[in-house]
């Protein structure tokens, strides 16, 4: 990269106007920033300041008048904007990833705002303050030249506040980066600032130079001043990292009422007498323990076609949901074809898959993969629309390519909803491979059930149900613990 001369400028606008909605937000507005100069613009809200910012960005296209911006900006927004999946120095790392890096090294970005500590750190175990800094670091990692910076500490305390804008100056001083930064606060224009760019109403109304001492006299003068010492700095450094957790006994409960249920069968059984209309626990261990190869076979054969099921079922939802999220005219094409499939049952659909693809494991497989479909393609849906549209201006700002909104951004924020979609769809597998075992007689659980009823053998039934339960009971907890580990760093409870 060509190191900018003195003098040489940086931004210039040239009579830009934007309208939104039919109404002007900025008009003839024309500014020339030279490089290495910091600029703050203030004005009244909605006098049209971020949107002279995402002028500057390349978010918005004005209507008329032209714009020049010498290197790629870094937009730093109000809110920090962290992906919560990624560690402090991965978020940093994000512009790099995405191909938009030409600033700083990520890590020597993070050391330069004093975080190098907390490179391993999620956003959820930070401070509000070090999520800015974070968000900070990835904008001086992203542009080596031109930083716009809208209000990025307004949501500080004031003292926290004044520690950063004394930060800021640092950084400014250090790297000489071309800095313009949209405030409401006087007193941090004065201070921070070469000059200040005053917007109403859409026009420039006055650049005023605030070189020299009155950027000292703003903090240092008067009764403030006292205020201020008594005070003391404002720190943001207070994290709240995950603790360990004391013993958790919630395992009880369901343990407890397992029991209870074990007993009230066992009672009942005995209140009734009949083995054949409801055998006690112990006839059905019994039964159990005498062809454990069999019910081992059978329980393999179920799980084998309802875990192959769910995978080519989740697969096909998640492919089917996301152009239907990404369109809804798309969705409302194929919304009959969507309810038509969901409104036929299964067990009316497999004897059909049976004259079309005999009694092999493809159609078993289908049947399961059918039954598992509707809800990974809905969780997908809603999942990709729920991903929040700061995140998509984010990518934007960094160039991302559809692909990588993809993979970095949609995916991952979607996941906690897709992992919901899959508990429910693992469930629905094991009942569309039961159902295929009852219809087509196939090994399994569901053959074992139906056998079982055939030779009046009752406590086999119980036998094979149990199982079933069971099956059903451990693939559930099985997407609990992943899902767990994979969003345990969100702050997600």
């Amino acid at each position: 990269m060509s190191t900018p001369q003195p003098g040489e400028l940086a931004i210039r606008l040239e009579h830009v106007t934007v309208r939104l909605n039919g109404q002007s937000v900025l008009e003839d507005v024309s500014l020339t920033v030279p490089h290495g100069e910091f600029l703050a613009v203030i004005g009244p809200s909605g006098g049209g300041k971020s949107t002279l910012l995402r002028v500057l960005a390349g978010l918005l296209r004005p209507q008329s008048g032209r714009v020049y911006v010498a290197s790629p900006p870094a937009l730093m927004f109000q809110d920090n904007r962290l992906l919560p999946w990624r560690t402090a120095l991965r978020n940093v790392q994000l512009p790099r990833d995405l191909g938009a890096g030409s600033g700083l090294n990520p890590r020597e970005a993070l050391h330069m705002v004093g975080l190098d500590a907390y490179a391993d750190y999620y956003p959820a175990q930070l401070s509000g303050g070090m999520r800015a800094r974070v968000a900070l670091a990835r904008a001086l990692a992203q542009s080596h030249d031109v930083l716009l910076l809208d209000e990025p500490f307004a949501a500080l305390d004031a003292l926290v506040r004044e520690r950063f804008n004394a930060e800021l100056r640092r950084l400014h001083d250090k790297t000489g980066r071309t800095t313009v930064l949209v405030t409401h606060s006087i007193r941090e224009a004065v201070w921070l600032a070469d000059r200040v760019a005053v917007l109403r109403d859409g026009h420039i109304v006055e650049v005023l130079d605030t070189r020299g001492a009155g950027r000292v006299t703003a903090y240092t003068d008067g009764l403030e001043a006292e205020l201020r010492a008594l005070l003391g700095t404002g720190d943001s450094t207070r994290i709240t990292v995950d603790t360990p957790a004391p013993l958790r006994l919630g395992w009880l409960a369901p343990t407890a009422a397992l029991l209870a249920g074990l007993l009230l069968w066992a009672l009942g059984a005995q209140a009734l007498n009949q083995p054949f209309l409801l055998p006690s626990p112990a006839h059905v261990w019994a039964e159990l323990r005498k062809t454990p190869g069999e019910f081992l076979a059978s329980t393999w054969a179920t799980a084998r076609i309802t875990l192959l099921g769910a995978l080519l079922g989740s697969l096909a939802g998640a492919l089917i949901g996301y152009p239907l999220a990404k369109s809804r005219p798309l969705e409302r094409f194929l919304s009959p074809f969507v309810v038509a499939s969901q409104s036929a049952p299964i067990v009316v659909l497999a004897p059909l898959l049976i004259t079309w693809f005999g009694f092999g494991t493809v159609p078993a497989v289908l049947v399961s993969a059918l039954s598992a479909l509707y809800p990974v393609m809905v969780a997908t849906i809603v999942g990709v629309r729920e991903v929040p549209a700061t995140s998509y201006e984010l990518f934007a700002t960094l160039g991302a390519t559809p692909w990588q909104r993809l993979t970095r951004l949609e995916l991952p924020a979607a996941l906690p909803v897709m992992l919901g979609g899959l508990r429910l769809a693992l469930s629905l597998a094991l009942i569309g491979a039961v159902v295929w075992e009852f219809v087509s007689n196939q090994p399994g659980l569901g053959f074992a059930v139906n056998q079982a009823r055939a030779y009046y053998n009752t406590p086999r039934q119980f036998a094979a149900i149990a199982l079933l339960i069971g099956l059903g009971v451990l693939l559930y907890l099985g997407v609990t613990v992943l899902e767990r580990r994979v969003l345990r760093h969100r702050g997600v409870r």
